[in-house]
């Protein structure tokens, strides 16, 4: 039986770490009503880091208001 090649390995991890990532920010964009923000997460594949920060840095606290 042959492996799967090397790419495999990490590849897997990397798909879901960045679903996980754009699946949340997709939630907290509709919720804040950022349209914007949810089209540009939606379109670009960035590996979990545009939606890391937006997440982090970019999303609006309704605490705050």
């Amino acid at each position: 039986m042959l492996e799967p090649p090397l790419i495999y390995y990490w590849m897997i991890p990397l798909v879901i770490w960045s679903a996980v990532w754009k699946i949340t920010a997709l939630w907290k964009a509709a919720r804040n009503r950022q349209l914007i923000w949810f089209i540009c997460i939606a379109i670009f594949n960035t590996a979990g880091i545009l939606p890391i920060l937006y997440i982090f840095y970019y999303q609006t606290d309704k605490s705050q208001i």
